[in-house]
């Protein structure tokens, strides 16, 4: 005997199936294609680490770990080389320094005025034209800085002597305009997140938007801001083109924004195409100095998703 077959509104259940009747090929592709992709990421990180680490640490079995880290003086191509790695590290702070002063505060009020001050139609004029300096090639911020810039600190300079042709100050400053469109605008698609609900409630309670700007909506979206910094923070660290055109070649333990510097970046670019050959030690400190960028920018990015996990406040 026959169970009987329940029914829903005169459906059959058995008629009723949640999958579908015959397999979806053209799914099945774009699922691979997407694993596919995963797979690629996760295999070219691998590779630039071994590519980067086994070079690295031949080079560290010829040179002390300790001696690259504290001694004062970089010439690695030189007859008599000298691996001591303080001017680059000092000259890629100042210079990043410099850049997220200037980023920082105009990237984050441009984002507070594009989200709570601007009107649509001024927003729809100046956020493109805003995200538009991102894709300016750094080479051409980096002649800007050498040939406007520089002359034009060179006039107004009263901190003591002039910066001469090539300084940190010029490379820092053209930096930062560099990276103010990457935190205003993801700055400000943090802040444009926040419920409206909660500015109608500062309003409600006398709030002037100046107060619920800084003091209810930048709280709010403090997650997506710091997530923002630091990625700005990243590309300062690893810029190139415009270090090296614009701070000069020179490895200079020094804080002094008006002198030349030679970043880490600009050392790996200036180095990379020289006469050292392959295998040699001179040739090692290209990967050793970009296995110290390569950490520090895995760990500012570590410092990122803990921020927003930190910080992170679901509506």
């Amino acid at each position: 005997m026959s169970t009987p077959e329940a029914t829903l509104e005169g459906v059959s259940v058995k008629s009723l199936r949640l999958a579908p009747s015959r397999r979806r090929y053209g799914e099945l592709v774009i699922r691979a294609l997407l694993q596919l992709c995963a797979l690629v990421s996760v295999a070219t990180t691998v590779g630039i680490v071994i590519a980067l680490m086994i070079p690295t640490a031949e080079f560290f079995g010829d040179v002390s770990i300790v001696e690259f880290f504290t001694t004062k003086v970089w010439s690695p191509l030189f007859a008599d080389p000298k691996f001591g790695m303080l001017p680059l590290l000092t000259a890629t702070l100042v210079i990043t320094v410099l850049a997220l002063g200037l980023a920082i505060p105009v990237g984050l009020l441009t984002a507070i005025y594009l989200s709570e001050y601007s009107r649509p139609r001024v927003r729809s004029i100046l956020k493109p034209a805003l995200e538009l300096l991102a894709g300016i090639p750094t080479v051409v911020y980096g002649f800007f800085a050498l040939t406007f810039v520089t002359p034009l600190l060179q006039d107004l300079w009263f901190f003591g002597d002039p910066p001469g042709i090539f300084n940190a100050a010029s490379a820092g400053l053209v930096m930062g305009i560099m990276i103010v469109p990457t935190i205003a605008s993801l700055s400000e698609d943090a802040l444009s997140a926040v419920p409206q609900s909660l500015r109608e409630g500062a309003f409600a309670l006398g709030s002037t938007r100046l107060v619920t700007s800084l003091r209810v909506v930048l709280p709010a979206a403090l997650s997506g801001v710091a997530a923002a910094i630091v990625l700005g923070i990243s590309r300062a660290v690893g810029e190139t083109m415009i270090v090296l055109v614009a701070a000069g070649g020179t490895p200079n333990l020094s804080f002094d924004p008006a002198e030349a510097m030679q970043t880490m970046t600009a050392f790996i670019a200036s180095a990379a195409i020289g006469d050292q050959p392959t295998g040699s030690t001179g040739y090692k400190t290209i990967f050793a100095v970009g296995a110290v960028l390569f950490v520090a920018t895995f760990l500012m990015n570590i410092l990122s998703i803990r921020l927003v996990r930190r910080f992170r406040q679901i509506y």
